[in-house]
């Protein structure tokens, strides 16, 4: 049986989430998985949460198996964050699912666009957001681990497809 839960940051459903992140980004852009740990847990947890915010779970027969976040990015815009699928449940279709649930939410707090950045080293990250239907915005940003890729998403419909960089809202008045 699959449940979506609400948690927070410190919750025991949370933590095999922000272990395997921390063991896949240090993989993957250097650092210890404890040092990547650290930065995740102490990451204000305040910013994924209600109204704002939310960190959903995905927990199969009691165990967690996918997850993601939000936090406010704007007025309108909510910003993706660790979005995550347990490595033996990979190729299910739970990143989409997780995705799925994660937009609902966002649509259900007010927020009209998704706005999101996956590192140069995901490539399976930035699958998944094509396949949703996000949009690559014209310009990456440079950070220490390289270029991050900027995705966006209108979640109301006959939003404009390219209304500029991240910050500029074209036909989007408060």
């Amino acid at each position: 049986m699959r449940r979506v839960c609400a948690v927070t940051q410190d919750d025991p459903l949370a933590a095999p989430l922000l272990a395997e992140l921390a063991v896949e980004y240090s993989s993957r852009y250097g650092g210890s998985a404890d040092e990547v740990r650290r930065d995740l847990i102490t990451y204000p947890a305040a910013e994924f949460a209600s109204p704002d915010g939310a960190l959903l779970v995905v927990v199969e027969n009691e165990e967690p198996v996918a997850g993601g976040a939000f936090r406010r990015y704007d007025e309108t815009t909510a910003e993706l964050k660790r979005i995550w699928t347990a490595r033996e449940h990979r190729r299910r279709g739970l990143g989409r699912f997780v995705l799925a649930q994660l937009e609902a939410e966002i649509a259900r707090r007010g927020y009209r666009r998704v706005y999101l950045t996956t590192g140069p080293r995901q490539p399976e990250a930035v699958a998944l957001y094509n396949a949703a239907g996000y949009t690559a915005l014209a310009r990456d940003i440079e950070l220490g681990i390289g270029r991050l890729h900027p995705f966006e998403k209108y979640l109301v419909p006959g939003a404009p497809a390219d209304a500029g960089e991240p910050g500029t809202y074209a036909g989007h008045p408060g």
